[in-house]
């Protein structure tokens, strides 16, 4: 098997986790689960039932993420009312899933890339003086899409769905195979996941920035090599099949 034996920890929320951890068993792997990030719902799903059976105040409503589609679905009973006289957007092809499945319309997706970066690129988003945005996403997050937008003239909201908290979970299996040195490689898929991976770990990240990172963007890249790693891949896409495909090279060199 192509990862023979190797352990590798997958920092994924516990609900986004299994694909991946079953696709690194799969290759011969080991799937060291320990979620650094725990995704719930907001205490008050009001204001969110409020704003979206408003839609059609907005010109655009933009997803951020699946969880954004998948927590909104859930503040709100299951379904989103939409008018046809509002676009909707999604940041990336696995959030523009998310949105078909809920019966959405996907009115603009980036043909490349999975950030606001490349949303912000698309010919669709450059004339948008006058028009009205609502960003749909977690608490708080990168401002760079509504900063930008806002400069091109556009009105910009935010509407908050869900809440990232640091899990309540025992550290000591990965502790302990720190210890052994028997830990290959790390995976991190967001910022805020690495910053809790260090917190969680606290007394072990001398150990911890050894080993080699596999990371989804050269943001969380520059992240990372800031707080003392070295060792550090980025992904083609940030996607389970693309970061396995790294973690297979971390460990083979090939």
């Amino acid at each position: 098997m192509i990862l023979n034996g190797a352990h590798v920890l997958v920092t994924r929320p516990e609900h986004q986790a299994e694909n991946l951890s079953r696709l690194i068993e799969q290759r011969g792997g080991i799937a060291v689960r320990f979620p650094t990030l725990e995704i719930i719902s907001l205490d008050d799903a009001e204001p969110v039932k409020t704003t979206l059976e408003n839609l059609d105040s907005f010109d655009w409503v933009i997803f951020i993420s699946a969880n954004a589609v998948n927590f909104a679905l859930k503040a709100n009973g299951g379904k989103i009312r939409f008018m046809k006289s509002v676009r909707f957007a999604a940041v990336g092809q696995s959030t523009a899933l998310a949105m078909k499945m809920a019966g959405l319309p996907v009115d603009l997706v980036p043909e490349a890339g999975y950030n606001s970066e490349a949303l912000l690129a698309m010919p669709q988003l450059q004339q948008v003086e006058g028009q009205n945005f609502l960003i749909v996403r977690g608490e708080g997050g990168r401002e760079q899409l509504a900063t930008t937008l806002r400069s091109r003239g556009a009105a910009v909201n935010y509407l908050e769905v869900y809440k990232r908290i640091i899990p309540r979970i025992d550290n000591s299996p990965v502790v302990e195979l720190l210890a052994q040195h028997r830990l290959d490689v790390i995976t991190v898929t967001s910022a805020e996941a690495l910053q809790n991976l260090h917190f969680m770990l606290d007394e072990n990240n001398d150990l911890l920035s050894l080993i080699p990172l596999v990371v989804v963007s050269d943001r969380i890249r520059r992240q990372a090599f800031d707080m003392g790693f070295n060792r550090i891949a980025v992904t083609d896409k940030p996607i389970d099949a693309a970061i396995l495909e790294t973690v297979i090279t971390c460990v083979t060199g090939e």
